[in-house]
């Protein structure tokens, strides 16, 4: 591929600062737990399920030790306290809980008991079973072999995870490499997650586990129709997030969206809790094998694509040192960023692919994730199907990883399927057509486009050092990112951050981060 003249000394001092930033973020919020968190070591540890009146019993438990303020100190605990005195698994002493004939602050003591001891036994079989998904996945891998990156990604939305199979199902046929499922509108603020498959989702399909395991089921069926490995992709993020990686990680999910700052911008979640969650379930990911996408692109919604284009870079750093300290290797970290300079902008195209080489190049080992244009497609279906047919010409010279395809009616209705179809076709064309083009250029020294990426950089190290001088919660109050500003104490979910007490014990820190060969 073309190589930048990149300024290897800038790039330097912004992964430097961002390390500290990261760090900083994790000292401080590493004092509490939150209780999604709680809530998805239940899940690890076997909990899973509605009462009758369709409350998930992980949220029944968390409720119950919330009230009594036993939360501080973990769920593992008074989990394996009950199972013991009681002798019964996970899951029935969670029905215990929600019938009321089990309390777990009124337990008699073990005293000739390791608690400790057998949670981590509990939870090593726990890990175990990821372990295996994580297996199955390489089999399928050895066996099928995948496309050619930029690998083609297809959203599906129905709202009806049958018809969402459906759809997936005729895209593989007509080349996708990796199907996400779109999440229903809204689900990133409910404290809870769905059970069973569900079919009434609004703009998108309820993110629960019965949902991932119907899709990969059929996408491994089609896979081997067509004779390569399809990725499954959902939303690992809002008040839910560690749960969902939970989900994910049981049922063999491939990649997740799951971004560092994501949640506090863009649904105004609390910045702790955020960055609680984001740590566990990235240490899940990581363990599981699945590779996250981060949310980079949303900034240059709000934000101008030419002025603010710095800020993704700075994001990107971010994200990329909170990915390290969750366990996630590089080629785990499918960093975001997007097409999204106005069209009427001379030399738009230049500073596009000035922008999606630097990223490139500054994560050379990262499934990079390119996201089409969106904020100017204006429902003129001709010049949207330039817009991404240049969109695909960049990703493709570039070497991008994880390409989502631009849709020709992004801004009249959620694409229909031959919408869907036409869009395969233009990104197939243009992949084939200049496959080898990035290996047969050479960016000019001193032209528009060197100069553009190095401005950039050298922008994007200046506002990180200003943001390791001033906290990265702080920065994201004055707006430094995405032009939106937010309460460092405020937010959606603030209510779910507990401050540890000095006895808190959860087995899933230790074994997955020591298991996972990144740490």
């Amino acid at each position: 591929m073309p190589q930048l003249d990149l300024n290897l000394r800038v790039i330097e001092e912004g992964r430097s600062s961002a390390r500290v930033i990261a760090e900083q973020v994790h000292k401080e919020v590493s004092k509490y737990t939150t209780t999604t968190v709680e809530r998805a070591s239940l899940r690890l540890l076997g909990i899973d399920g509605i009462n009758e009146d369709g409350i998930p019993l992980p949220n029944i438990v968390i409720d119950h030790l919330f009230e009594k303020k036993m939360l501080g100190s973990g769920v593992t605990k008074p989990l394996v306290k009950a199972m013991i005195t009681c002798k019964l698994d996970a899951q029935q002493v969670a029905e215990g809980v929600a019938r009321g004939t089990i309390d777990l602050g009124d337990l008699p003591a073990n005293q000739d008991v390791n608690i400790k001891e057998i949670a981590v036994r509990l939870a090593s079989e726990c890990c175990e079973r990821i372990s295996r998904k994580k297996a199955e996945r390489d089999k399928y891998l050895q066996e099928l072999g995948n496309g050619k990156a930029p690998y083609l990604y297809l959203i599906v939305a129905t709202g009806n995870i049958y018809e969402d199979i459906r759809q997936a199902a005729a895209a593989v046929r007509q080349g996708a490499d990796i199907i996400a499922v779109i999440r229903t509108t809204g689900q990133s603020l409910l404290d809870y997650v769905p059970y069973g498959a569900t079919t009434e989702g609004f703009g998108g399909t309820y993110a629960t586990q019965e949902n991932f395991r119907l899709m990969r089921e059929a996408l491994d069926e089609v896979g081997e129709e067509v004779g390569r490995y399809i990725y499954l992709t959902n939303y690992c993020s809002g008040l839910c997030m560690p749960e969902i990686a939970v989900m994910g990680a049981f049922e063999r999910l491939d990649m997740m969206l799951n971004d560092s700052m994501y949640g506090i911008i863009f649904r105004d979640i609390n910045m702790k809790r955020t960055f609680i969650d984001q740590f566990f379930s990235r240490m899940i990911n990581a363990y599981a094998g699945v590779i996250i996408n981060t949310g980079e692109d949303n900034y240059l919604t709000t934000a101008d694509a030419y002025e603010k284009a710095h800020t993704v870079l700075a994001s990107q750093f971010i994200n990329e040192q909170f990915a390290v300290l969750s366990g996630l290797k590089e080629e785990q970290m499918g960093l975001g960023h997007a097409f999204e300079i106005n069209p009427d902008m001379e030399d738009g195209f230049l500073w596009e692919l000035a922008q999606a080489q630097m990223v490139r190049q500054i994560f050379p080992k990262a499934p990079i994730k390119y996201m089409p244009p969106t904020k100017y497609m204006t429902g003129n279906i001709f010049k949207g199907h330039i817009q991404d047919a240049l969109f695909n010409v960049v990703s493709v010279v570039t070497g991008q990883t994880i390409h989502l395809l631009g849709m020709l009616t992004e801004a009249i209705h959620t694409p229909l399927l031959h919408d869907r179809y036409l869009s395969l076709e233009n990104a197939k064309y243009v992949f084939n057509t200049m496959r080898n083009l990035g290996e047969e250029i050479e960016f000019k020294q001193g032209g528009k486009i060197q100069e553009r990426a190095n401005e950039v950089l050298k922008d994007a190290a200046e506002m990180l050092a200003k943001v390791e001088s001033i906290g990265l919660m702080e920065a994201i109050k004055q707006s430094m990112f995405a032009d939106i500003s937010r309460d460092v104490h405020g937010g959606k979910g603030v209510e779910g951050v507990i401050l540890k007490n000095e006895d808190y014990f959860n087995p899933f820190f230790q074994l997955m981060l020591r298991g996972n060969s990144n740490v």
